[in-house]
């Protein structure tokens, strides 16, 4: 299945979705309905769901056209945003994201929202650089970030937007893995065909209870936190 920004493929009970805007596959609002829309279909034809990008370009962030356009369409495309990434991190099937390139801001939390992550190796930037560019870390982001950096790059990493190659994206814990580009997607496709292999519904619910505490501090928080979403608090 083919779409304007996004294609989708079943192999060997894998769902893999290949975003392709041709440009920096950016997170807008048809990039998010379109991963929805896969999502959906992989709950009821696949075991697991490998996410990737274009060659060198993972996910720049949200889209720069609607993040100008105005503080009440920035809440909404950041909500939409937030809500995609709420449910990859608590998704029943493993998601695992192939890193093909630059993956920022918004692109650094689908990492974060992962089961596991391998990239590319290569001249590629990983981070979060929101305060660099005058924008307040919502809740959201904060808190996948704490969840899955290591604990001594946490606020480097958040709070000083620190912005990382591939190597020390891995022991910062935005990727698992790098490795070259070439067996990019055959690493990450056995990978998810080892998560794949993982009972049902026992990885599900596990999965749920290590999240939990995660997903309910971010859902208590979301609308009372949306207000700083457009960087003006």
């Amino acid at each position: 299945m083919s779409g304007e920004h996004l294609t989708t493929t079943i192999e060997n009970g894998i769902a893999i979705l290949t975003m392709d805007d041709g440009r920096a596959n950016a997170l807008g609002h048809a990039m998010i309905g379109a991963l929805h829309a896969a999502l959906d279909r992989a709950e009821k034809e696949a075991k697991a769901v490998l996410i990737l990008g274009r060659e060198n370009r993972f996910c720049a962030g949200f889209d720069l056209d609607v993040m100008g356009s105005g503080p009440e369409n920035v809440r909404k495309l950041v909500t939409a945003g937030a809500e995609l990434l709420m449910r990859l991190y608590e998704y029943p099937l493993p998601v695992v994201m192939a890193c093909t390139g630059h993956a920022l801001a918004a692109g650094g939390l689908l990492l974060l929202s992962a089961d596991a992550r391998i990239g590319a190796e290569g001249s590629f930037k990983i981070g979060l650089p929101e305060v660099a560019i005058g924008m307040t870390m919502p809740v959201f982001g904060i808190e996948l970030a704490r969840d899955r950096l290591a604990r001594n790059r946490f606020t480097e990493a958040v709070t000083q937007a620190r912005i990382y190659g591939p190597a020390e994206a891995v022991a910062v814990g935005y990727l698992d893995a790098a490795v070259p580009a070439g067996s990019l997607l055959e690493t990450a496709k056995a990978r998810a065909g080892e998560l794949a292999a993982l009972q049902q519904p026992a990885f599900a619910n596990t999965k749920h209870k290590e999240r939990k505490a995660t997903i309910g501090l971010i859902r208590s928080t979301m609308k009372a936190d949306s207000g700083t979403f457009d960087g003006a608090q």
